[in-house]
């Protein structure tokens, strides 16, 4: 089992920049791929970002990709999501997830463990 706690979200305007931390207790942290994922009002939750277990390679969602960097800090047991030039449509819940298996990291199923998630909106 692994807990999941978000936090760094906030109201902030367009082109402004946030980051997002995701503090993990439990199990193993290094254990764990680590993911980002988002869901605005009446959409479905979408991938973001995904980091593996030793950090050393990422993946991003096409819509943030150049804006956004995922990393983690193991010795913290806590990933991050830096978002910088958002955009209004960047407005969503923002949730980490903590996946014990070997895929791509890119879809909701693979993920075993989710946050509570938080709040990130970008005024225009």
């Amino acid at each position: 089992q692994v807990q999941l706690v978000e936090s760094g979200g906030g109201l902030v305007q367009a082109g402004g920049s946030l980051r997002l931390s995701c503090a993990a207790s439990g199990r193993t942290f290094s254990y764990y791929r680590m993911g980002w994922f988002r869901q605005a009002p009446g959409k479905e939750r979408e991938f973001v970002a995904t980091i593996t277990r030793s950090g050393g390679n990422t993946y991003y969602a096409d819509s943030v990709k150049g804006r956004f960097t995922i990393s983690r800090d193991n010795t913290k047991n806590t990933v991050y999501l830096q978002m910088n030039s958002l955009k209004p449509e960047d407005t969503a819940v923002y949730y980490c997830a903590a996946d014990s298996g070997t895929g791509t990291g890119t879809r909701r199923y693979e993920y075993d463990y989710w946050g509570q998630g938080t709040q990130v909106t970008v005024s225009s």
